[in-house]
Order: structure tokens, then sequence, then C-alpha cells
């Protein structure tokens, strides 16, 4: 407070850069693993959720995949 600090932000343009991130990410020239620490089933997603909410086992993203 009363630092003079100004905070800007500004819309990103995915609509530009997602091809190209979609097509290195397909060459395997992107590393995507870590941004989902937590895989399981869409059955299992209030237990997800909580351990997202709780942070435990180290969960920083939850993805969940239709059973089946």
């Amino acid at each position: 407070m009363n630092k003079g600090l100004t905070l800007r932000g500004a819309q990103q343009h995915g609509h530009r850069y997602i091809p190209m991130l979609l097509e290195r990410m397909e060459r395997g020239e992107l590393a995507t693993e870590h941004l989902a620490t937590h895989t399981m089933p869409l059955s299992e997603g209030s237990q997800g959720y909580r351990m997202f909410k709780d942070k435990t086992d180290q969960n920083i993203r939850s993805v969940f995949l239709p059973d089946g």
C-alpha cells in the first residue's frame, strides 16, 4: 500500500499461438506432463477435487478421464 505500484494486464493472443503450440506438442518439442499431476477416472472426481483443495499428495492439477 502506498508504494506507487501499478499492475497492468491484457488479453492474450491465444488464437494466434494455439495452432503452433499444438503442433510442437504433437512433435514432442514441448513437455506437458507436468501440467497434470493427478490423472483419475471421472468417478473419483470428488476425491480429486478434495486433493486439489487440500493440496494433499502435492496435487497441482487433477485431470479426469471418462469412465469406461
